[in-house]
């Protein structure tokens, strides 16, 4: 009895499994290629994001908050140069010391502004503005108790409003956490002035 042995795969059928294996091969790399891709294109956005919504950079101020930051240099430098003119002038021992304590309180003030004007690269007006100066200009034609009762009036009590409606101001309206940590600082002083400064004209105008 004879044994009759399986056929041998031809050359040509071998040559073919092979072809085969390669296209499986290469169907499966460009699988997942593609995947591949397609995850890092859909990746992309959500990296995208947080550069997006980046902060502000901190160590610069809004337009308003620099202007704010400026009227408040302006009102110290004020308050400063009013109280030296009022230890000039004035022979009133109460209205030299108020006017002493304007120079040291609003001097330590403006200091604080100008620093922060610093931090945050904002540049500060270098003087008084045109409404001080021209209340300076008058002022200074004034002299006894006429001066006295100007300057309580002017710079004591009409200042100090107008310095704490700002700083009111500042605390409602402004963007910078520094500059409204700075108003919330300032702000008691400057009521406590503009207290100080309606008692004295009180106390003037019944002298007359």
């Amino acid at each position: 009895m004879f044994h009759i042995s399986p056929p041998q795969p031809t050359r040509m059928t071998a040559h073919s499994h092979i072809t085969k294996a390669l296209v499986a091969g290469g169907v499966c790399a460009l699988a997942l290629a593609t995947a591949s891709a397609w995850a890092q294109t859909t990746a992309e956005p959500a990296m995208a994001g947080p550069a997006a919504s980046a902060p502000a950079d901190a160590s610069k101020l809004a337009s308003a908050d620099s202007r704010m930051l400026g009227n408040l240099a302006q009102a110290n430098r004020a308050e400063v140069e009013a109280g030296k003119l009022a230890l000039e002038k004035s022979q009133n021992p109460d209205i030299k010391k108020f006017a002493q304590t304007m120079v040291d309180a609003h001097g330590k003030a403006l200091s604080e502004v100008e620093q922060l004007g610093a931090a945050k690269n904002v540049k500060l007006p270098d003087g008084v503005g045109v409404m001080h100066k021209a209340k300076e200009t008058a002022m200074k034609a004034l002299s006894g108790k006429t001066f006295d009762s100007q300057y309580v009036k002017r710079m004591g009590v009409g200042d100090h409003e107008s310095a704490v409606k700002l700083l009111q101001d500042i605390q409602k309206n402004g963007k910078d956490a520094d500059l409204k940590a700075l108003a919330d600082k300032m702000l008691p002083d400057v009521q406590h002035h503009l207290d100080t400064a309606k008692q004295m004209e009180t106390q003037i105008t019944a002298a007359k």
